[in-house]
Protein backbone atom coordinates (compact mmCIF):
# COMPACT_ATOMS: atom_id res chain seq x y z
CA UNK A 1 0.00 0.00 0.00
CA UNK A 2 1.34 3.30 -1.17
CA UNK A 3 1.55 6.47 1.34
CA UNK A 4 -1.01 8.27 -0.47
CA UNK A 5 -3.64 5.90 0.48
CA UNK A 6 -2.09 5.50 3.91
CA UNK A 7 -2.90 9.90 4.10
CA UNK A 8 -6.58 8.90 2.44
CA UNK A 9 -7.50 6.34 5.15
CA UNK A 10 -5.93 8.54 7.57
CA UNK A 11 -8.26 11.91 6.18
CA UNK A 12 -11.05 8.97 5.85
CA UNK A 13 -11.49 10.05 2.14
CA UNK A 14 -11.35 6.20 1.64
CA UNK A 15 -11.84 2.84 3.82
CA UNK A 16 -9.34 1.38 5.97
CA UNK A 17 -8.01 -1.90 5.51
CA UNK A 18 -8.40 -3.08 8.89
CA UNK A 19 -10.09 -1.73 11.75
CA UNK A 20 -9.62 -2.90 15.43
CA UNK A 21 -13.23 -1.04 17.11
CA UNK A 22 -13.08 -0.52 20.74
CA UNK A 23 -9.17 -1.52 22.24
CA UNK A 24 -7.82 -0.50 25.31
CA UNK A 25 -4.96 0.76 23.58
CA UNK A 26 -2.08 0.89 25.50
CA UNK A 27 -0.48 3.93 24.49
CA UNK A 28 3.35 3.82 25.48
CA UNK A 29 4.57 7.15 24.00
CA UNK A 30 1.85 9.01 26.23
CA UNK A 31 1.56 6.80 29.12
CA UNK A 32 -2.31 6.00 29.03
CA UNK A 33 -4.47 3.42 28.86
CA UNK A 34 -7.79 4.26 26.90
CA UNK A 35 -10.48 3.17 24.87
CA UNK A 36 -10.93 3.96 20.97
CA UNK A 37 -10.26 2.33 17.48
CA UNK A 38 -6.88 1.46 15.42
CA UNK A 39 -7.30 2.12 11.89
CA UNK A 40 -4.87 0.06 9.67
CA UNK A 41 -4.02 0.49 5.95
CA UNK A 42 -2.06 -2.20 4.58
CA UNK A 43 0.93 -2.52 6.67
CA UNK A 44 0.90 0.83 8.57
CA UNK A 45 -1.07 2.34 11.32
CA UNK A 46 -3.31 5.75 9.64
CA UNK A 47 -5.12 6.35 12.48
CA UNK A 48 -6.36 6.31 15.81
CA UNK A 49 -9.64 7.32 16.89
CA UNK A 50 -13.11 6.37 15.88
CA UNK A 51 -15.69 7.63 12.63
CA UNK A 52 -13.48 5.85 10.55
CA UNK A 53 -15.04 3.29 7.76
CA UNK A 54 -12.78 0.03 6.74
CA UNK A 55 -13.00 -3.16 5.12
CA UNK A 56 -12.79 -5.28 7.71
CA UNK A 57 -13.64 -4.91 11.02
CA UNK A 58 -12.77 -6.91 14.56
CA UNK A 59 -14.34 -5.87 17.67
CA UNK A 60 -11.63 -6.31 20.10
CA UNK A 61 -14.76 -5.92 23.01
CA UNK A 62 -12.26 -4.15 25.29
CA UNK A 63 -9.35 -6.38 25.20
CA UNK A 64 -6.48 -4.74 25.76
CA UNK A 65 -3.84 -3.81 21.97
CA UNK A 66 -0.21 -3.08 23.11
CA UNK A 67 2.74 -2.80 20.17
CA UNK A 68 4.50 -6.42 19.31
CA UNK A 69 7.06 -6.90 21.30
CA UNK A 70 10.70 -6.69 20.33
CA UNK A 71 13.55 -9.10 21.52
CA UNK A 72 16.60 -6.50 22.07
CA UNK A 73 19.65 -9.71 22.03
CA UNK A 74 19.10 -12.56 20.68
CA UNK A 75 21.39 -15.97 18.77
CA UNK A 76 18.24 -17.73 17.21
CA UNK A 77 20.71 -20.19 16.61
CA UNK A 78 20.09 -21.30 20.96
CA UNK A 79 16.57 -21.97 19.68
CA UNK A 80 18.37 -25.02 17.81
CA UNK A 81 16.38 -24.00 14.63
CA UNK A 82 16.30 -21.91 11.63
CA UNK A 83 14.81 -18.59 11.64
CA UNK A 84 11.43 -19.94 9.91
CA UNK A 85 10.80 -22.44 13.29
CA UNK A 86 11.81 -20.13 15.42
CA UNK A 87 9.43 -17.80 13.93
CA UNK A 88 7.08 -19.74 15.11
CA UNK A 89 7.92 -20.02 18.07
CA UNK A 90 8.07 -16.49 19.39
CA UNK A 91 5.28 -14.87 16.96
CA UNK A 92 2.48 -17.51 19.01
CA UNK A 93 3.92 -14.99 21.84
CA UNK A 94 3.27 -12.01 20.60
CA UNK A 95 7.06 -11.13 19.66
CA UNK A 96 7.10 -9.48 16.13
CA UNK A 97 10.16 -8.11 15.81
CA UNK A 98 13.70 -9.38 17.28
CA UNK A 99 17.21 -8.19 16.75
CA UNK A 100 19.87 -11.20 16.26
CA UNK A 101 23.58 -11.58 16.56
CA UNK A 102 24.28 -14.56 14.13
CA UNK A 103 27.86 -14.94 15.67
CA UNK A 104 27.05 -18.77 16.47
CA UNK A 105 27.25 -19.43 12.96
CA UNK A 106 29.33 -17.10 12.12
CA UNK A 107 32.16 -18.59 14.22
CA UNK A 108 31.32 -22.09 12.03
CA UNK A 109 31.11 -20.81 8.54
CA UNK A 110 32.17 -16.86 8.65
CA UNK A 111 30.05 -14.13 6.71
CA UNK A 112 28.38 -17.34 4.80
CA UNK A 113 26.47 -18.28 7.75
CA UNK A 114 25.35 -15.10 8.64
CA UNK A 115 24.16 -14.33 4.39
CA UNK A 116 22.21 -17.91 5.22
CA UNK A 117 20.25 -16.21 8.46
CA UNK A 118 19.16 -13.64 6.45
CA UNK A 119 17.85 -15.87 3.72
CA UNK A 120 15.86 -18.28 5.71
CA UNK A 121 14.12 -14.84 7.38
CA UNK A 122 13.65 -13.54 3.94
CA UNK A 123 9.43 -13.26 3.19
CA UNK A 124 9.20 -14.23 6.62
CA UNK A 125 6.37 -13.12 8.91
CA UNK A 126 9.03 -12.29 11.55
CA UNK A 127 10.86 -9.01 11.56
CA UNK A 128 14.64 -10.30 12.10
CA UNK A 129 17.28 -7.38 12.41
CA UNK A 130 21.05 -8.77 12.38
CA UNK A 131 23.60 -6.89 14.01
CA UNK A 132 26.95 -7.73 12.54
CA UNK A 133 29.14 -10.04 14.62
CA UNK A 134 32.05 -8.29 15.86
CA UNK A 135 34.28 -11.15 18.03
CA UNK A 136 34.26 -13.79 15.28
CA UNK A 137 36.13 -15.75 16.79
CA UNK A 138 35.63 -14.77 20.10
CA UNK A 139 39.46 -14.37 21.71
CA UNK A 140 42.50 -15.79 20.11
CA UNK A 141 42.24 -18.24 22.95
CA UNK A 142 40.39 -21.02 20.86
CA UNK A 143 39.99 -21.90 16.66
CA UNK A 144 36.79 -21.07 15.64
CA UNK A 145 35.59 -21.60 12.19
CA UNK A 146 35.56 -17.93 10.30
CA UNK A 147 37.74 -15.25 11.21
CA UNK A 148 35.96 -12.00 10.54
CA UNK A 149 37.66 -8.52 10.20
CA UNK A 150 36.87 -5.09 9.94
CA UNK A 151 37.00 -4.99 5.97
CA UNK A 152 34.63 -8.51 6.20
CA UNK A 153 32.41 -6.54 8.23
CA UNK A 154 32.36 -3.77 5.80
CA UNK A 155 30.59 -5.89 3.66
CA UNK A 156 27.12 -5.68 5.57
CA UNK A 157 27.58 -2.23 6.88
CA UNK A 158 24.40 -0.95 4.17
CA UNK A 159 22.73 -4.14 4.32
CA UNK A 160 19.06 -2.55 5.34
CA UNK A 161 18.58 -5.33 7.76
CA UNK A 162 21.67 -5.13 9.30
CA UNK A 163 21.61 -2.55 11.98
CA UNK A 164 25.34 -1.97 13.84
CA UNK A 165 27.90 -4.10 15.74
CA UNK A 166 26.53 -6.76 17.43
CA UNK A 167 28.24 -7.33 21.37
CA UNK A 168 31.72 -6.54 21.32
CA UNK A 169 32.49 -9.19 23.49
CA UNK A 170 36.35 -9.04 23.55
CA UNK A 171 36.21 -6.04 26.31
CA UNK A 172 39.94 -6.74 27.22
CA UNK A 173 40.69 -6.41 23.72
CA UNK A 174 38.90 -2.79 23.31
CA UNK A 175 40.04 -1.38 27.09
CA UNK A 176 43.53 -1.78 25.57
CA UNK A 177 42.97 -0.73 22.58
CA UNK A 178 43.20 -3.48 20.36
CA UNK A 179 43.83 -2.38 16.83
CA UNK A 180 41.70 -5.15 14.79
CA UNK A 181 39.15 -4.70 17.88
CA UNK A 182 38.99 -0.89 17.33
CA UNK A 183 39.09 -1.10 13.21
CA UNK A 184 35.42 -2.83 13.42
CA UNK A 185 34.18 -0.26 16.16
CA UNK A 186 35.22 2.42 13.81
CA UNK A 187 33.74 1.17 11.25
CA UNK A 188 30.21 1.00 12.80
CA UNK A 189 30.84 4.71 14.74
CA UNK A 190 27.43 5.59 13.34
CA UNK A 191 25.43 2.95 13.88
CA UNK A 192 24.55 0.86 17.38
CA UNK A 193 27.00 -0.36 19.05
CA UNK A 194 26.47 -3.69 21.65
CA UNK A 195 28.48 -4.22 24.46
CA UNK A 196 29.13 -7.28 26.23
CA UNK A 197 31.32 -6.89 29.78
CA UNK A 198 30.67 -8.73 32.52
CA UNK A 199 31.60 -7.89 36.07
CA UNK A 200 33.88 -5.18 34.04
CA UNK A 201 34.03 -1.91 36.75
CA UNK A 202 36.28 1.15 37.46
CA UNK A 203 38.43 2.89 35.55
CA UNK A 204 38.48 -0.04 32.84
CA UNK A 205 34.68 -0.23 32.62
CA UNK A 206 35.00 3.89 31.60
CA UNK A 207 37.56 3.17 28.89
CA UNK A 208 34.92 0.64 27.49
CA UNK A 209 32.02 3.04 27.64
CA UNK A 210 34.40 5.78 26.01
CA UNK A 211 34.49 3.28 23.20
CA UNK A 212 30.87 4.50 22.05
CA UNK A 213 29.61 1.35 22.72
CA UNK A 214 25.78 1.50 24.27
CA UNK A 215 24.48 -1.19 25.93
CA UNK A 216 24.92 -4.43 28.16
CA UNK A 217 22.94 -7.18 28.53
CA UNK A 218 25.56 -9.24 30.86
CA UNK A 219 24.73 -7.37 34.38
CA UNK A 220 24.06 -10.42 37.40
CA UNK A 221 23.49 -7.85 39.88
CA UNK A 222 21.70 -4.56 40.83
CA UNK A 223 24.96 -2.79 41.64
CA UNK A 224 26.94 -3.91 38.10
CA UNK A 225 23.92 -2.69 36.80
CA UNK A 226 23.93 0.65 38.08
CA UNK A 227 26.97 1.36 37.82
CA UNK A 228 26.65 0.69 34.22
CA UNK A 229 23.65 2.73 34.07
CA UNK A 230 25.37 5.93 35.22
CA UNK A 231 27.72 5.55 32.77
CA UNK A 232 25.48 6.00 30.20
CA UNK A 233 24.86 2.00 28.73
CA UNK A 234 21.80 0.70 28.20
CA UNK A 235 20.61 -1.67 29.59
CA UNK A 236 19.17 -4.91 28.53
CA UNK A 237 18.18 -7.35 30.92
CA UNK A 238 18.15 -10.87 30.23
CA UNK A 239 16.36 -14.05 30.73
CA UNK A 240 17.85 -17.10 28.86
CA UNK A 241 17.19 -20.99 29.62
CA UNK A 242 19.82 -20.59 31.94
CA UNK A 243 20.67 -17.00 31.94
CA UNK A 244 18.09 -16.15 34.51
CA UNK A 245 18.89 -12.50 35.40
CA UNK A 246 15.57 -11.51 35.74
CA UNK A 247 14.54 -11.49 38.79
CA UNK A 248 17.61 -10.22 40.42
CA UNK A 249 17.72 -6.93 38.18
CA UNK A 250 14.02 -5.79 38.68
CA UNK A 251 14.58 -3.93 41.85
CA UNK A 252 16.75 -1.74 39.47
CA UNK A 253 13.66 -0.74 37.39
CA UNK A 254 12.42 2.96 38.58
CA UNK A 255 9.89 5.08 36.74
CA UNK A 256 13.28 7.66 36.30
CA UNK A 257 15.24 5.03 34.94
CA UNK A 258 13.30 2.72 33.02
CA UNK A 259 13.15 4.45 29.65
CA UNK A 260 17.24 3.32 29.59
CA UNK A 261 16.08 -0.90 30.51
CA UNK A 262 14.74 -3.36 27.60
CA UNK A 263 14.21 -7.11 27.95
CA UNK A 264 16.40 -9.51 26.28
CA UNK A 265 16.31 -13.07 26.08
CA UNK A 266 19.89 -14.13 24.64
CA UNK A 267 20.02 -17.56 24.65
CA UNK A 268 16.41 -19.84 24.98
CA UNK A 269 16.17 -23.40 23.89
CA UNK A 270 12.59 -24.85 22.42
CA UNK A 271 11.46 -25.74 25.69
CA UNK A 272 12.12 -22.48 27.06
CA UNK A 273 10.15 -20.86 24.28
CA UNK A 274 7.29 -23.36 24.10
CA UNK A 275 6.26 -23.25 27.73
CA UNK A 276 7.24 -20.18 29.36
CA UNK A 277 7.23 -17.95 25.37
CA UNK A 278 10.01 -15.19 25.04
CA UNK A 279 9.66 -11.35 25.95
CA UNK A 280 5.76 -11.81 27.06
CA UNK A 281 7.17 -13.92 30.22
CA UNK A 282 9.47 -11.17 30.72
CA UNK A 283 6.60 -8.84 31.21
CA UNK A 284 4.22 -11.15 32.81
CA UNK A 285 7.05 -11.80 35.71
CA UNK A 286 7.69 -8.23 35.77
CA UNK A 287 4.32 -6.86 36.64
CA UNK A 288 3.86 -9.83 38.66
CA UNK A 289 6.88 -8.58 40.85
CA UNK A 290 5.59 -5.09 40.89
CA UNK A 291 6.86 -3.08 37.94
CA UNK A 292 3.65 -0.79 36.70
CA UNK A 293 2.25 -2.76 33.48
CA UNK A 294 3.02 -0.12 31.10
CA UNK A 295 6.32 0.56 32.54
CA UNK A 296 7.12 -3.05 31.73
CA UNK A 297 5.54 -3.34 28.24
CA UNK A 298 7.36 -0.29 27.75
CA UNK A 299 10.99 -2.24 28.36
CA UNK A 300 9.55 -4.95 25.62
CA UNK A 301 8.11 -2.05 23.48
CA UNK A 302 9.56 1.12 22.65
CA UNK A 303 12.50 1.51 24.57
CA UNK A 304 14.35 -1.23 22.38
CA UNK A 305 13.16 -0.09 19.09
CA UNK A 306 14.20 3.67 20.37
CA UNK A 307 18.24 1.92 20.75
CA UNK A 308 18.15 0.47 17.79
CA UNK A 309 16.72 3.57 16.14
CA UNK A 310 14.03 1.56 14.87
CA UNK A 311 11.46 4.75 14.71
CA UNK A 312 8.54 2.60 13.01
CA UNK A 313 8.05 0.25 15.58
CA UNK A 314 7.29 0.27 18.90
CA UNK A 315 4.20 1.86 19.83
CA UNK A 316 0.84 2.42 17.91
CA UNK A 317 0.48 5.71 16.49
CA UNK A 318 -0.01 6.66 12.79
CA UNK A 319 2.67 6.03 10.44
CA UNK A 320 4.28 3.09 12.48
CA UNK A 321 3.91 -0.21 11.40
CA UNK A 322 0.94 -2.29 12.52
CA UNK A 323 3.16 -4.91 14.68
CA UNK A 324 -0.18 -5.55 17.80
CA UNK A 325 -0.97 -7.93 20.51
CA UNK A 326 -4.13 -8.58 21.90
CA UNK A 327 -4.58 -9.50 25.26
CA UNK A 328 -7.46 -9.76 27.45
CA UNK A 329 -5.64 -9.43 31.04
CA UNK A 330 -3.33 -6.41 31.99
CA UNK A 331 -1.85 -8.52 35.46
CA UNK A 332 -1.34 -11.72 33.02
CA UNK A 333 -0.02 -10.40 29.68
CA UNK A 334 -0.60 -13.84 26.96
CA UNK A 335 -1.37 -13.01 23.44
CA UNK A 336 -4.67 -13.89 21.56
CA UNK A 337 -3.99 -12.28 18.43
CA UNK A 338 -0.61 -10.79 17.22
CA UNK A 339 -0.68 -8.61 13.81
CA UNK A 340 2.28 -8.54 12.50
CA UNK A 341 2.60 -5.09 9.59
CA UNK A 342 -1.43 -5.36 9.38
CA UNK A 343 -1.47 -9.03 9.08
CA UNK A 344 -2.72 -11.40 11.53
CA UNK A 345 -0.37 -13.79 11.96
CA UNK A 346 -0.95 -15.76 15.09
CA UNK A 347 -4.18 -16.38 17.03
CA UNK A 348 -5.07 -18.26 20.05
CA UNK A 349 -1.46 -19.91 20.01
CA UNK A 350 -1.78 -20.93 16.64
CA UNK A 351 -0.16 -19.57 13.70
CA UNK A 352 -2.69 -18.41 10.88
CA UNK A 353 0.04 -18.04 8.08
CA UNK A 354 1.94 -21.23 6.44
CA UNK A 355 5.78 -21.56 6.80
CA UNK A 356 7.01 -20.23 3.00
CA UNK A 357 8.84 -22.56 1.21
CA UNK A 358 12.64 -22.78 1.93
CA UNK A 359 14.61 -22.53 -0.72
CA UNK A 360 17.75 -25.35 -1.04
CA UNK A 361 21.05 -23.18 0.35
CA UNK A 362 24.46 -25.63 0.42
CA UNK A 363 26.13 -24.98 3.04
CA UNK A 364 30.02 -26.85 3.60
CA UNK A 365 30.26 -29.43 6.18
CA UNK A 366 31.47 -28.02 9.38
CA UNK A 367 32.62 -31.73 10.91
CA UNK A 368 36.36 -31.95 10.92
CA UNK A 369 37.93 -33.94 13.45
CA UNK A 370 41.06 -36.40 13.69
CA UNK A 371 39.24 -38.77 15.94
CA UNK A 372 41.91 -41.89 15.90
CA UNK A 373 44.80 -39.71 17.02
CA UNK A 374 42.30 -38.38 19.84
CA UNK A 375 43.74 -38.72 23.45
CA UNK A 376 41.10 -38.28 26.73
CA UNK A 377 43.95 -39.25 29.44
CA UNK A 378 45.35 -36.73 31.54
CA UNK A 379 48.44 -37.50 33.51
CA UNK A 380 48.63 -36.71 37.04
CA UNK A 381 51.53 -33.53 36.77
CA UNK A 382 50.56 -32.65 40.54
CA UNK A 383 47.96 -33.44 43.25
CA UNK A 384 46.27 -30.00 42.44
CA UNK A 385 44.32 -28.53 39.76
CA UNK A 386 42.17 -26.02 38.36
CA UNK A 387 38.47 -26.96 38.43
CA UNK A 388 35.64 -24.96 36.78
CA UNK A 389 32.82 -25.01 38.94
CA UNK A 390 29.83 -24.72 37.48
CA UNK A 391 26.80 -22.29 39.07
CA UNK A 392 23.50 -24.32 37.61
CA UNK A 393 21.59 -21.10 36.66
CA UNK A 394 24.28 -18.79 35.50
CA UNK A 395 27.12 -19.01 32.46
CA UNK A 396 29.65 -17.01 35.16
CA UNK A 397 31.80 -20.27 36.61
CA UNK A 398 33.73 -20.42 39.67
CA UNK A 399 37.79 -20.79 39.46
CA UNK A 400 38.59 -23.78 42.19
CA UNK A 401 41.46 -25.30 43.18
CA UNK A 402 40.89 -28.66 44.49
CA UNK A 403 42.94 -31.91 44.48
CA UNK A 404 42.51 -34.81 41.71
CA UNK A 405 41.54 -38.44 42.31
CA UNK A 406 44.77 -40.47 40.42
CA UNK A 407 43.89 -43.64 38.79
CA UNK A 408 47.21 -45.68 37.41
CA UNK A 409 49.16 -42.01 37.31
CA UNK A 410 46.35 -40.20 35.15
CA UNK A 411 43.79 -37.83 36.81
CA UNK A 412 40.31 -39.17 36.57
CA UNK A 413 36.77 -38.27 37.17
CA UNK A 414 35.33 -39.23 40.50
CA UNK A 415 31.50 -39.46 40.45
CA UNK A 416 31.09 -39.42 44.24
CA UNK A 417 32.85 -35.98 44.56
CA UNK A 418 30.80 -34.55 41.74
CA UNK A 419 34.14 -34.51 39.92
CA UNK A 420 33.53 -35.19 35.69
CA UNK A 421 36.31 -34.70 32.96
CA UNK A 422 35.22 -32.24 30.21
CA UNK A 423 37.25 -31.77 26.85
CA UNK A 424 36.97 -29.85 23.94
CA UNK A 425 37.83 -31.49 20.54
CA UNK A 426 38.73 -28.79 17.77
CA UNK A 427 36.26 -29.60 14.81
CA UNK A 428 36.45 -27.07 12.14
CA UNK A 429 39.74 -27.59 10.30
CA UNK A 430 41.14 -31.44 12.24
CA UNK A 431 43.55 -30.14 13.84
CA UNK A 432 43.90 -32.78 16.57
CA UNK A 433 43.62 -29.85 19.10
CA UNK A 434 41.65 -31.39 22.30
CA UNK A 435 41.95 -29.06 25.77
CA UNK A 436 41.36 -31.34 28.48
CA UNK A 437 40.44 -30.60 32.35
CA UNK A 438 37.83 -30.85 35.22
CA UNK A 439 34.20 -29.65 36.12
CA UNK A 440 32.00 -29.60 38.83
CA UNK A 441 27.85 -29.47 39.17
CA UNK A 442 27.08 -31.00 36.15
CA UNK A 443 26.20 -34.61 38.91
CA UNK A 444 26.89 -37.48 36.25
CA UNK A 445 27.10 -40.61 38.03
CA UNK A 446 27.86 -42.26 34.91
CA UNK A 447 28.18 -41.90 31.37
CA UNK A 448 28.45 -38.96 28.78
CA UNK A 449 27.15 -35.92 27.31
CA UNK A 450 28.34 -34.21 24.09
CA UNK A 451 27.15 -31.77 21.31
CA UNK A 452 28.55 -28.97 18.83
CA UNK A 453 27.44 -26.14 20.55
CA UNK A 454 29.75 -24.88 22.35
CA UNK A 455 29.22 -20.57 22.85
CA UNK A 456 31.25 -19.10 20.91
CA UNK A 457 33.80 -21.42 18.99
CA UNK A 458 31.37 -24.65 18.65
CA UNK A 459 34.28 -27.07 18.97
CA UNK A 460 32.95 -30.74 20.03
CA UNK A 461 32.63 -30.46 24.21
CA UNK A 462 32.27 -33.48 25.90
CA UNK A 463 31.84 -33.78 30.14
CA UNK A 464 31.41 -37.36 30.76
CA UNK A 465 32.39 -39.87 33.76
CA UNK A 466 34.58 -42.32 31.60
CA UNK A 467 36.82 -41.69 28.89
CA UNK A 468 35.04 -44.52 27.03
CA UNK A 469 32.12 -43.00 27.63
CA UNK A 470 33.52 -39.31 26.31
CA UNK A 471 35.21 -41.10 23.45
CA UNK A 472 32.01 -43.32 22.24
CA UNK A 473 29.61 -39.90 22.58
CA UNK A 474 32.23 -37.67 20.26
CA UNK A 475 32.14 -40.61 17.25
CA UNK A 476 28.38 -40.39 17.36
CA UNK A 477 28.30 -36.38 17.34
CA UNK A 478 30.75 -36.90 14.49
CA UNK A 479 28.84 -39.33 12.49
CA UNK A 480 25.61 -37.71 12.04
CA UNK A 481 27.42 -34.32 11.13
CA UNK A 482 27.07 -32.77 14.72
CA UNK A 483 24.38 -32.30 17.12
CA UNK A 484 24.01 -33.35 20.80
CA UNK A 485 24.04 -36.59 22.05
CA UNK A 486 24.18 -38.71 25.25
CA UNK A 487 25.92 -41.85 25.60
CA UNK A 488 26.13 -44.46 28.86
CA UNK A 489 29.15 -46.59 27.98
CA UNK A 490 28.76 -47.96 24.02
CA UNK A 491 24.98 -47.03 24.45
CA UNK A 492 23.61 -43.95 22.80
CA UNK A 493 20.98 -43.51 24.66
CA UNK A 494 19.33 -40.15 22.85
CA UNK A 495 20.35 -37.88 19.91
CA UNK A 496 19.80 -34.59 18.26
CA UNK A 497 21.22 -34.42 14.83
CA UNK A 498 22.00 -30.71 13.79
CA UNK A 499 22.85 -30.86 10.54
CA UNK A 500 23.14 -26.63 10.00
CA UNK A 501 26.49 -25.88 10.64
CA UNK A 502 26.28 -28.12 13.59
CA UNK A 503 23.90 -25.88 15.15
CA UNK A 504 20.76 -25.90 13.99
CA UNK A 505 17.66 -28.20 11.72
CA UNK A 506 15.14 -27.03 9.92
CA UNK A 507 12.93 -30.00 11.31
CA UNK A 508 9.89 -29.03 12.79
CA UNK A 509 10.30 -26.94 16.51
CA UNK A 510 7.66 -29.62 17.98
CA UNK A 511 9.73 -32.07 16.90
CA UNK A 512 13.13 -30.21 17.63
CA UNK A 513 11.26 -30.00 21.49
CA UNK A 514 10.42 -33.55 21.87
CA UNK A 515 14.35 -34.76 21.00
CA UNK A 516 15.70 -32.11 23.27
CA UNK A 517 13.97 -33.10 26.38
CA UNK A 518 14.60 -36.89 25.77
CA UNK A 519 18.09 -35.65 25.67
CA UNK A 520 17.72 -33.72 29.00
CA UNK A 521 15.86 -36.61 30.61
CA UNK A 522 18.40 -38.98 29.10
CA UNK A 523 21.47 -36.93 31.15
CA UNK A 524 19.38 -36.68 33.89
CA UNK A 525 19.31 -40.10 33.93
CA UNK A 526 22.87 -40.60 33.85
CA UNK A 527 22.61 -38.39 36.92
CA UNK A 528 22.74 -34.87 36.13
CA UNK A 529 21.44 -32.26 38.44
CA UNK A 530 20.95 -29.06 36.14
CA UNK A 531 17.52 -28.44 34.44
CA UNK A 532 18.98 -27.95 30.79
CA UNK A 533 22.98 -30.08 31.26
CA UNK A 534 22.93 -28.99 27.32
CA UNK A 535 22.60 -25.65 27.75
CA UNK A 536 24.75 -25.49 30.59
CA UNK A 537 26.94 -26.83 29.00
CA UNK A 538 27.27 -25.28 25.89
CA UNK A 539 28.85 -22.18 28.19
CA UNK A 540 31.49 -24.13 29.64
CA UNK A 541 33.85 -22.73 26.66
CA UNK A 542 32.86 -19.43 26.89
CA UNK A 543 36.16 -17.96 27.25
CA UNK A 544 34.53 -14.10 27.73
CA UNK A 545 32.68 -15.48 30.52
CA UNK A 546 33.97 -15.60 34.09
CA UNK A 547 35.85 -17.14 35.90
CA UNK A 548 37.26 -20.25 33.82
CA UNK A 549 36.49 -21.79 31.14
CA UNK A 550 37.99 -24.38 28.65
CA UNK A 551 38.86 -24.19 24.92
CA UNK A 552 40.53 -26.61 22.67
CA UNK A 553 43.83 -24.50 23.23
CA UNK A 554 43.28 -25.30 27.24
CA UNK A 555 41.97 -24.11 30.23
CA UNK A 556 41.20 -19.93 30.04
CA UNK A 557 41.85 -17.76 33.52
CA UNK A 558 38.77 -15.23 32.28
CA UNK A 559 39.82 -12.67 34.83
CA UNK A 560 44.03 -13.24 33.80
CA UNK A 561 42.50 -13.12 30.06
CA UNK A 562 45.33 -15.89 29.26
CA UNK A 563 45.52 -19.82 29.29
CA UNK A 564 46.74 -21.17 32.24
CA UNK A 565 47.84 -24.90 32.92
CA UNK A 566 45.46 -27.35 34.34
CA UNK A 567 48.18 -28.89 37.35
CA UNK A 568 49.01 -25.83 39.66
Amino acid sequence: MSLVDRLAAARGDKPATLALRNAQLVNVWAGEIYTTDVIVQGSHIAAIGAGYAAEHDIDLKGRYLCPGFIDAHVHIESSLCTPPEFARAVLVHGVTTVVTDPHEIANVLGLEGIRFMLERAKHGPLNMYVMASSCVPATHMETSGARLEAEDLEQLLGHQWVLGLAEVMNYPGVVQSDEGMLDKIVLFRHKVLDGHCPALTGQALNAYVASGIGSEHECTTVAEAQEKLRLGLTIFIREGTTTRNLRPLLPLVTPENHTRLCFCTDDRQPNSLMDEGSIDFMIRVAIAEGVDPIMAIRMGTLNTAQYFRLHDYGMIAPGKWADMVVFSDLRDIRAEMVFRGGELVAENGRMMREKPPLRPIDLRGSMNVRFESLDFTIPALSRRARMIGGRGDQVVTDHLLEDVTVVEGNAVADTGRDLLKITVVERHRATGGIGKGFIKGFGLKRGAIAGTVAHDHHNLVVIGADDASMRNAVAAVIQMGGGLVAVDGENVLGRLPLPVAGLMTESPLEQVRRDYDALIAHAQQLGSTLPDPFMTMSFMGLEVIPKLKLTDAGLVDVEQFRVVDLFV
